[in-house]
């Protein structure tokens, strides 16, 4: 990918984490954002650890390798840019992530553990996930477990995708969503699907 279109994939993930910060939706350092450099070799470039969202720019980007090894750029990537690499790897439409950590949907996530997924139904707003035309859509957000060894958790990941393959996003438990979209657009459209719908799920106070 040349540089000028590097610049301008990161400029719009910027711009996405200031906004999320502002909505509450990647506070303190939480959250990260990749996009797909290249599929063969696997090269993405993703926000270094430990930065604040809410002052994101294009300088806080890493390139890395499909071992997370550091290619270009300054910092230190986050452990679950593993999670990334994972779904890359086995998601074919992903070409941006976006991982960020809200309270709606951190309740949910809590709530729904048990049935494994985070089910929503029957709302217009779901046409705005790729591919969805009906609001009678049916979309399950399947519920991962949390866990700092990111090497197992990527593990589960990979198996979650491969019996889910047409999600839009997957939750890990008490922790924050992962959704990916074939541009920055598309992924950052569906982080405000989601936690819209979230929000309206978590206000109904459901219990089931």
């Amino acid at each position: 990918m040349a540089d000028n279109a590097k610049d301008k994939l990161a400029g719009e993930l910027a711009e996405a984490g200031r906004e999320f910060y502002r909505r509450g939706w990647v506070l303190g350092t939480s959250g990260n954002f990749s996009m797909l450099l290249a599929r063969r070799p696997l090269r993405i470039s993703v926000t270094a650890s430990g930065i604040e969202k809410g002052n994101l720019d294009e300088t806080n980007f890493l390139e890395l390798d499909d071992d997370a090894e550091i290619l270009q750029g300054f910092g230190k990537p986050s452990a679950e840019t593993l999670l990334h690499l994972c779904i890359y790897r086995h998601v074919p439409r992903a070409r941006s992530i976006l991982h960020t950590h809200s309270v709606w949907g951190t309740i949910l996530s809590d709530h729904f553990y048990e049935s494994g997924f985070i089910e929503i139904e029957g709302y217009e707003m779901l046409k705005g996930l790729s591919g969805v035309t009906t609001h009678e859509h049916r979309e399950r957000v399947p519920i991962v477990d949390n866990s700092q060894d990111y090497v197992a958790l990527s593990h589960v990941i990979e198996n979650v995708l491969r019996e889910n393959p047409e999600c839009h996003g997957i939750y890990l438990r008490r922790h924050g969503l992962y959704t990916w979209g074939e541009t920055v657009a598309d992924a950052k459209r569906h982080v405000e699907i989601f936690e819209f719908l979230f929000e309206v799920l978590g206000r109904q106070k459901p219990d089931r």
